[in-house]
């Protein structure tokens, strides 16, 4: 054959190789090594009778590299991509890697808002990937026949073997359900009403530790340590003594430098098989699995002494069955952990936050507090909760002015179907499609007026318990916009979150615990526009600190 001819084939095998990978996009080490050496072997054995060996190999890799990333960037940016009617930036329609970068940077949130604004409800913001803001797609795109996770989810959590991958990570359906099930009994009203005593023991041990601080406090700092510590309670039957101890072991700096490397990894998730074993990018991520790990392994020593989210991860409660590996219970509890802790803890943050910059509405969240946790009375009884309309609709209005995840969740279309149709958007097979629910949340169109603000009264002008001729200000019923469909703060369906009911729990209690012993102030001279503008979305949320002076009340 002549080099020609030799050339022409390592052509054909680079445009193969592109429908190949389009086509089976996968984790598999062995298949990227069979795809991408494969074809080189076999140009370098073409050429290697017209030219030396060394020179074919350099020609045979080159040629099939370049035919390989010349046609699937051309594909992508052609009209004949079956995503090119959805508008987005050029060099979106190329690669991940740019918004891999911004998502290092923990900006995603703020910069596919930009997109949105700028191009529309649907934006195209990868090859194969779009965002949506339109909450009509809720229930298509999330609810009971709604889509399966996206593959964000599995190169995100770094973990190299797929038996090892806890339930946030799944991305077939049926597996999924499968591995929620000891989850559900976990969070079930029966078992939450047995975690009531822990949550209640760490609030009130929060409260104390408030008492003992001198001047000014970092108000999230604080309610990071209660989080953390009651997860570790709830999760593994105690471990963890942050509230007491302060972080000795930098728990929360090891977590936040280990984000960063699984949110770039999420945009590129075949990328993860290759970055989970590069030590200098997961060193942190790897120390918070073995503390993880040592937390398991000291229940395991010390036993059941109490109903804990190991009990049913374990399948305590079901001695028939037999208990998944040690490995996939230490990243089931580190996923508990992680997410259960920080989407509480920026939650509480950012009600407390909003409540100290918003006096009215401090004022008549204190008065609720004081109607039924009046001075002397217990707060940590859970009993008046259901009846603090207004505590709901702070909790309601901060998860939506800063919603826990600013990044939105993903769904994946299979790639053995034909295509999905969400409302009017159509989705062909192996696209991933974002909801960002912040962007709606922040739409004139689903919540108005006061769409930007932090005004809990709309949660009960929306439920009748308010009626708009008791505002001084002119309230207009008829421009009165409030779409609670838009309104899934833990997600929707059956992969929402499972401890949602868990997480109202811990915030009425911390919230009715602190007020009623405390009056919180910000700092003089602090600009409450730091806050906002500092959170960083890495799936979990980093913010910046609030500093507060707490007053006792009595």
């Amino acid at each position: 054959m002549s080099a020609g001819a030799a050339l022409a084939v390592i052509v054909f095998m680079g445009l193969v190789g592109h429908q190949l990978f389009k086509r089976h996009e996968t984790f598999d080490i062995a298949y990227h090594v069979s795809l991408l050496c494969g074809p080189i072997f076999l140009g370098t054995a073409l050429l290697s009778p017209s030219l030396p060996l060394l020179r074919a190999t350099y020609i045979s890799a080159g040629t099939y590299l370049a035919s390989l990333i010349i046609s699937t960037l051309v594909y992508r940016a052609s009209p004949l991509h079956p995503l090119a009617i959805y508008p987005g930036p050029f060099g979106c329609r190329l690669t991940k890697f740019w918004m891999a970068y911004v998502s290092f940077t923990g900006q995603q949130h703020n910069y596919i808002k930009s997109l949105h604004d700028r191009y529309g409800d649907v934006v195209r913001i990868g090859p194969n990937e779009v965002s949506i803001k339109d909450p009509s797609v809720v229930h298509a795109m999330l609810g009971p026949t709604g889509l399966p996770h996206g593959p964000m989810y599995y190169g995100k959590i770094l973990v190299r073997k797929p038996g090892d991958m806890p339930m946030l990570g799944i991305t077939d359906t049926a597996e999924h359900l499968k591995r929620r099930r000891p989850w559900a009994r976990a969070f079930s009203g029966a078992a939450i009403k047995e975690y009531e005593p822990m949550v209640a023991s760490r609030a009130l041990q929060l409260v104390q530790a408030l008492q003992s601080q001198q001047g000014e406090v970092d108000i999230g700092k604080w309610i990071n340590y209660f989080s953390y510590d009651f997860m570790c309670d709830m999760a593994f039957g105690g471990g963890s003594e942050l509230l007491r101890d302060g972080d000795l072991n930098n728990f929360w700096e090891m977590l936040e430098n280990g984000l960063p490397p699984g949110t770039f990894v999420g945009n590129v998730p075949w990328l993860g098989p290759y970055l989970a074993r590069i030590p200098a990018l997961t060193a942190d991520l790897q120390k918070v699995l073995a503390h993880c790990q040592s937390l398991t392994v000291g229940r395991i020593q010390r036993g059941a002494q109490r109903r804990d989210l190991f009990h049913y991860l374990n399948n305590e409660d079901e001695p028939e069955t037999q208990p998944p590996p040690l490995k996939l219970i230490v990243n089931e509890g580190v996923v508990a952990i992680v997410v259960g802790s920080d989407t509480v803890s920026i939650t509480l943050t950012s009600i407390f936050f909003c409540l100290a910059t918003h006096p009215e509405a401090y004022k008549r969240l204190e008065e609720e507090i004081d109607r039924f946790y009046p001075p002397g009375q217990d707060p940590y009884n859970t009993e008046h909760h259901r009846e603090m309309h207004y505590l709901t609709a702070v909790i309601n209005e901060a998860l939506r002015v800063y919603p826990t995840v600013p990044g939105g969740v993903q769904r994946c279309v299979p790639h053995n179907s034909n295509g999905v149709t969400l409302g009017s958007i159509f989705l062909p097979p192996g696209t991933s499609a974002w909801y960002h629910q912040l962007f709606a949340y922040h739409d004139a169109r689903h919540f108005f007026p006061k769409t930007d603000d932090f005004w809990p009264e709309r949660w009960l002008l929306a439920s009748g318990r308010l009626s708009f001729s008791s505002f001084s200000s002119n309230i207009d019923e008829a421009k009165f916009v409030h779409n609670e469909a838009a309104f899934v703060p833990f997600s929707y369906g059956p992969m929402n979150c499972v401890g949602k009911n868990l997480a109202m729990l811990e915030m009425r209690v911390v919230v009715c615990a602190v007020l009623q012993k405390f009056r919180l102030h910000l700092r003089d001279g602090w600009d409450p526009r730091t806050y906002g503008e500092g959170l960083k979305d890495f799936f979990v949320t980093t913010r910046p600190p609030v500093p507060v002076t707490l007053v006792p009340r009595f």
